[in-house]
């Protein structure tokens, strides 16, 4: 569910301060990004950490769940990895859509759960001494993921209380007990047809959470009434027809959210 990771058109290198003096879309493009290069292979992926200034990368992987720490001299960044078709771990995760109880109220998805119980030991022990703005991040897989462990820093006996979370094209992750309890700083970004975003579906109890981030059939960030979203992703499928691409697989790739956001921050002139 991720295309070909490439060297990408980052703006923080330029300016590599701390990620809370970002605005909004320029941290959606940070984490987008970082979020993108953590499907890299992990000699490529440090290459391309270090074009983003964080120096210190650390790569967690139990079970076939994975995630990176990206660190600089004001930040650590967990992004979690997303899904990886090839991965069966990964699929097993998202296809298993039956509830288990979550660590604080309510239910969580069992598959993504399971993913984190194997990484979440080494990534505990990794914050346990952290004293950067910690934040985190992922797509697909990945999203829900980030989403579950920055609801346990909330539990955990160690100063990890992440500052925000941004996640890219992320499936719902419980109910709606669940979503209510765990308060976090959360962008949830989601682009016009993106299939993953629709499931595991409402009727099974699942609901989203955060801060909603829509880019519309045109790409452009749009507060849109629910009424509004479902004309324009009616639009993004029709023009995807026409185009010859199903519009709700092509929405989830990564590469769109780096693109679309990208494009977003010029056009704010930032």
């Amino acid at each position: 569910m991720n295309s070909t990771p490439s060297t990408t058109p980052s703006l923080y290198s330029k300016n590599p301060g701390p990620i809370k003096e970002l605005n909004t879309l320029a941290r959606g493009l940070l984490f987008a990004e970082l979020s993108k290069i953590a499907y890299s292979p992990e000699a490529r992926t440090r290459e391309l950490a270090k074009q983003l200034n964080f120096n210190e990368v650390v790569f967690y992987e139990k079970d076939g769940s994975q995630a990176y720490s990206f660190i600089n001299a004001h930040d650590h960044v967990i992004a979690c990895r997303g899904t990886e078709p090839h991965e069966w771990n990964d699929v097993k995760a998202d296809l298993n859509a039956a509830t288990a109880v979550a660590e604080t109220v309510g239910r969580v998805h069992r598959g993504f759960k399971k993913e984190v119980d194997d990484l979440w030991p080494v990534l505990e022990d990794a914050l346990r001494n952290n004293q950067k703005t910690l934040w985190f991040t992922g797509h697909s897989l990945g999203g829900a993921m980030a989403t579950i462990c920055a609801g346990r820093c909330l539990l955990a006996h160690i100063q990890s209380t992440p500052e925000q979370i941004h996640t890219f094209g992320s499936p719902r992750v419980g109910n709606k007990r669940y979503i209510n309890h765990t308060k976090v700083n959360y962008l949830r970004w989601v682009n016009n047809n993106d299939i993953v975003t629709q499931v595991p579906p409402v009727w099974a109890g699942y609901r989203h959470t955060g801060t909603l981030m829509y880019l519309n059939a045109q790409g452009k960030l749009a507060d849109l009434s629910p009424v509004q979203q479902k004309r324009d992703r009616w639009s993004g499928f029709i023009n995807g027809l026409k185009l010859g691409k199903i519009d709700h697989f092509h929405d989830h790739l990564i590469d769109q959210y780096v693109e679309f956001i990208y494009q977003e921050v010029k056009a704010a002139g930032e």
